[in-house]
C-alpha cells in the first residue's frame, strides 16, 4: 500500500459492509487458510475474492503461509473498529454524558464524575477523558 494512493475514507469503504466486516473481523481473530475463510464468511466466489483484494491493497490483510492475517496497520484499523463497536454499545450512556455537557447546572467536575460512573469500557474513558483535558487545557491558555 502506497501511502500516497490511500486516504482514511478508502481504507474506511473497504470495510464498510456488512460482509466485508465480517471477513475483516474473522481474519483478525482467527489464523485461517482461504479455503475456511471462504466457507465460513458464506460469500460467493466473487464477493470473497473482490472483498480479500480490496483489503489487501488497502493495506489491511496479507498472506503468510498459506492464511490471512491482518497487517500492522490493519490491527490498528481492527482495534479501531472495536472502540466504534463499544460506542456503540454504549450509545446511550454516551448520548446521556452529551447532555450533561450541554447543561449548565452540572459542574465540570461532577460531570467527569458522573462519566466515570456511567462507562465501563477504559478504552472509551480514555478517549473521553483526552477531550475533558484537552478542554480544560484550552481555557487555562484562553482564559475562556
Amino acid at each position: 500500500m502506497a501511502r500516497s494512493q490511500t486516504s482514511a475514507a478508502s481504507v474506511l469503504r473497504t470495510i464498510a459492509d456488512d460482509k466485508s466486516i465480517e471477513l475483516f473481523t474473522t481474519v483478525a481473530l482467527e489464523t485461517i487458510d482461504s479455503k475456511n475463510l471462504k466457507s465460513k464468511t458464506k460469500l460467493t466466489r466473487k464477493q470473497y475474492y473482490s472483498r480479500l483484494s480490496r483489503m489487501t491493497s488497502a493495506g489491511l490483510v496479507r498472506r503468510k503461509n498459506g492464511k490471512y492475517i491482518l497487517t500492522t496497520f490493519g490491527r490498528i484499523v481492527y482495534d479501531c473498529k472495536v472502540t466504534i463497536e463499544n460506542a456503540l454499545n454504549n450509545y446511550w450512556k454516551l448520548k446521556a454524558i452529551d447532555s450533561l455537557e450541554t447543561s449548565n447546572e452540572v459542574p465540570k467536575e461532577e460531570q467527569q464524575k458522573l462519566m466515570e460512573t456511567l462507562l465501563e469500557n477504559e478504552k472509551i474513558k480514555a478517549i473521553l477523558e483526552k477531550g475533558f483535558s484537552a478542554e480544560t487545557t484550552l481555557k487555562r491558555v484562553t482564559g475562556r
